[in-house]
């Protein structure tokens, strides 16, 4: 992951050596060459897919220099809301670095101490998972387009959700390969931690609208986004309501910046209308230059 822009981008492999000289241990190499089981550790996982959105993200504006189109918004999904900010200018990617990798360790902590588990549902709509979520504890944790709801709690209930959605008609249940309950109330142990981590830091204004993932409406101000990453631990990401509002905003064309294309095919589903790309490597880059020009 990344390699080929580091290869191939002094932006890109200036920030994978920022974000290695940052957290004083060489995240690059684990990025490069794993091993998978050390990368997948979520203290090690989010500054990784940080910095891998971030490089590419600063290879587009390195190819495109002064003719770079502007973006008229951002947003991002979970972990993707820090990129979101680094982009923006509200933060520092020294400082996000260290802050996610802070975040991961945080809910680390607290998925051991409290166990859970998350799934992916397919074909139900959200009313009919508030139900099931008042029949087993557990809650919302992603609504990622009308009929994919991601539910999170321990792993008891969410185990039991998956068979009442199942039995009420859902397409596919899918168990995620998760260390714990993110984005609900069991993660709450970590928010004070996240609360210390972010009150050292200083936040600038936002250069263009950052649409959170809480109430899916744009975050201006410094203590709007600190509430908003903190609370974010344990609420839901609002994701297809953030994308129908970028929308409405008039955003045409959305880029997804770094790898995997999950968000991008996330989009489609909610509006068919919009273009989006997934910018990943040059080759993208070079395509999605052609695409604006």
């Amino acid at each position: 992951m990344g390699a080929e822009l580091f290869e191939s981008s002094q932006a890109a492999r200036e920030t994978f050596e920022e974000a290695d000289d940052s957290l004083g241990f060489p995240l690059s190499r684990l990025i490069f060459e794993g091993p998978a089981t050390d990368l997948q550790n979520t203290a090690n996982s989010q500054p990784a897919i940080m910095t891998m959105s971030i490089a590419a993200w600063r290879t587009w504006q390195e190819m495109q220099g002064s003719q770079a189109v502007s973006a008229k918004a951002v947003a991002g999904h979970s972990l993707g809301e820090y990129t979101a900010l680094v982009a923006a200018d509200v933060i520092d990617f020294s400082d996000a670095v260290r802050l996610v990798r802070k975040r991961g360790e945080l809910m680390n902590q607290a998925a051991v101490n409290r166990p859970g588990a998350m799934a992916a549902i397919l074909g139900l709509n959200e009313l009919a998972f508030v139900q099931i979520c008042d029949e087993t504890g557990v809650e919302l944790a992603n609504i990622n387009t009308d009929d994919q709801i991601v539910i999170s709690g321990d792993k008891i209930g969410v185990a039991r959700a998956m068979d009442l959605a199942s039995a009420r008609g859902a397409k596919k249940t899918i168990p995620l390969p998760v260390s714990g309950a993110f984005h609900s109330s069991l993660m709450f142990e970590a928010k004070a931690g996240l609360s210390e981590a972010i009150q050292g830091l200083n936040f600038k204004e936002p250069k263009m609208p950052v649409v959170g993932n809480c109430d899916s409406k744009p975050l201006f101000t410094a203590d709007v986004i600190h509430a908003e990453l903190v609370n974010g631990l344990c609420q839901c990401v609002q994701w297809k309501d953030s994308i129908r509002h970028l929308v409405d905003f008039g955003v045409t064309q959305f880029v997804e910046f770094g790898s995997g294309g999950v968000l991008a095919g996330l989009i489609k589903r909610i509006d068919r209308g919009v273009k989006v790309t997934t910018v990943s490597d040059t080759a993208s880059m070079r395509k999605l230059a052609e695409e604006v020009a």
